[in-house]
């Protein structure tokens, strides 16, 4: 099933899933713009830690109740809310990621797309 692109505004989008993090006390918050990258599979990533998997959870809920709630518009995939280490939440143009702290440093996302600009979120 191939993705559509969504009919909200894109900047808009970007700023209610940051605001659902720092709802939730979020660490870390980048986000990384990867429309000059070629073949990316969305136009931006969201990337933020949390301090625990229940942490990182509560986060995940309150970035899609911030988005439902700001835009109506759910996910279009989700992934990772079994083990809660890496949530991933889709909303095609803008995937946000989840991650509990050791995690995050591991797969390195922001050093897996070094040509990106990345703009960090002052918590």
């Amino acid at each position: 099933m191939a993705k559509k692109k969504t009919n909200v505004d894109i900047p808009q989008l970007c700023d209610v899933v940051v605001k659902g993090m720092q709802d939730k006390k979020a660490e870390n918050i980048s986000i990384i713009d990867l429309r000059n990258i070629k073949n990316a599979v969305a136009d931006y990533f969201i990337v933020c830690s949390g301090n625990s998997d229940t942490h990182a959870d509560s986060i995940a809920n309150a970035v899609e109740d911030e988005v439902f709630k700001s835009v109506n518009q759910w996910p279009w995939h989700t992934e990772g809310r079994t083990n809660k280490e890496w949530i991933l939440i889709d909303y095609v143009d803008v995937v946000a990621h989840v991650f509990i702290k050791e995690r995050r440093t591991f797969y390195g996302l922001e050093e897996l797309w070094g040509d990106a600009t990345i703009k960090r979120i002052d918590n």
